[in-house]
């Protein structure tokens, strides 16, 4: 395998391929001390820049509903390649996470798009629809916080990469951004990188186009995070890592956390036990949830009865 960028690489990328596709704060209690239960809805919203019906879940705080006047922030979660939009409800423990917050927690479909705006096909548009679509709409249908403090975004591998691409593109948007397990070099991937993983390879190569082009350019978050400013560094949203010591993608994760050291971007980066797996995201997205919370504005606490 040819290193790119000074980046390394796993020593097997077979494993990219069964691993992606298999892919205090203001707490809520009620008068006994229990967490009450958050409730999960699903919206199936018509995209006009995908021209597809794209279906996001909602998971809603305990209060949501008894709380007419109350505006929430709003947390936008990611799925992995191979993944689906349901999958955080239903393969880790999320809603019961979540009712712990006063925040909204949006899950949107990605495919397998990379949250980029493809270059080989016209009408996926997956960051376009994030940023343009999505947070419109669900600033519409329910009662969010509409300013940065607001609003944060996180994902898992290919979802890790899109919420950090976001918050280094559009830092004026988000006030929080993490990263699970990030497969956070997608761009920068060649041929000989992803020769024997077929499904990898032709949605790379659909997505940022053929090895120099200029939506590779556009969206590699190393090159992207090299190039900032002074000024654009204290602009960024704070920045959230972690990764698990098995996973094959820790010295990626391992890098862009030294690239932040060296720019001097505020962020957490954190290693612990763990592969590119369920287990592992079910077991840290808590925390991530908990970050969020310190960095967003939310809603005073309030006893549930």
């Amino acid at each position: 395998m040819k290193p790119q960028t000074n980046r390394t690489y796993p020593r097997s990328l077979l494993r990219i391929a069964v691993l992606l596709v298999t892919l205090s704060l203001y707490p809520l209690a009620t008068a006994s001390g229990s967490v009450p239960s958050a409730s999960v809805e699903t919206i199936q919203f018509q995209s006009k820049l995908t021209n597809a019906t794209l279906p996001y879940n909602v998971i809603l705080p305990p209060d949501y509903r008894g709380s007419r006047a109350t505006r929430y922030p709003v947390l936008y979660l990611l799925h992995g390649f191979g993944g689906h939009y349901s999958d955080w409800v239903t393969r880790t423990n999320l809603a019961d996470y979540a009712a712990q917050y006063r925040m909204i927690v949006v899950m949107p479909v990605g495919n397998n798009g990379w949250y980029t705006d493809s270059a080989g096909v016209a009408l996926d548009k997956y960051e376009s629809y994030i940023l343009k679509e999505l947070i419109p709409d669900v600033q519409k249908r329910y009662r969010t916080i509409e300013a940065r403090y607001g609003r944060a975004v996180a994902g898992l591998s290919m979802g890790g990469y899109g919420a950090l691409k976001f918050g280094l593109k559009t830092p004026e948007t988000f006030a929080f951004v993490g990263s699970l397990s990030g497969a956070l070099a997608a761009p920068a991937w060649t041929e000989d990188d992803l020769k024997n993983l077929k499904s990898i390879r032709d949605s790379v190569f659909s997505v940022f186009g053929s090895v120099g082009s200029e939506t590779r350019k556009a969206n590699d978050i190393y090159e992207m995070t090299r190039g900032l400013s002074a000024a654009r560094v204290a602009a960024l949203p704070y920045i959230y890592l972690d990764c698990g010591t098995e996973d094959f993608l820790i010295g990626l994760n391992q890098q862009f956390a030294a690239l932040l050291r060296e720019k001097k971007i505020p962020h957490e980066y954190r290693e612990l036990p763990g592969d590119h797996n369920w287990a592992y995201w079910d077991q840290q997205v808590p925390e991530v949830l908990q970050a969020a919370a310190r960095k967003l504005r939310l809603p005073r606490a309030a006893s549930l009865k």
